[in-house]
């Protein structure tokens, strides 16, 4: 077995996966949604689905609603498990925080919307 570069040859073959890991596999990484809802007129509601279940939600509500001051709620669906909804457009804002606190990372995060 001869290593070129960041490439395994064994014998004449190529193996593109040699390095490949379980957290590379396709459907392995889990992504964390925010969404922008609106209701009537200008409101709106942000929602974020997807964090890991370990997180106490609660907690990083009551962060987030005090960093941003706004006010907020979780959610509990039957098919999507626990969402965080707040008040207003604020995608920007919680995918920061949720980066600069470390409980993801950024090509982790996927934001919908107009």
């Amino acid at each position: 077995m001869v290593e070129v570069g960041i490439f395994q040859i064994t014998g004449n073959s190529f193996d593109p996966f040699a390095e490949a890991t379980d957290r590379d596999a396709p459907g392995a990484k889990e992504y964390v949604h925010i969404r922008i809802q609106q209701r009537n007129g200008k409101k709106s509601l942000t929602t974020v689905q997807g964090l890991r279940k370990e997180f106490s939600y609660e907690k990083i509500l009551k962060d987030l609603k005090k960093e941003f001051c706004c006010n907020g709620n979780v959610v509990h669906d039957k098919e999507l498990g626990k969402i965080i909804q707040l008040q207003g457009d604020q995608r920007k804002n919680v995918s920061h925080f949720l980066i600069q606190a470390g409980l993801v990372r950024k090509d982790q995060i996927k934001i919908h919307g107009f």
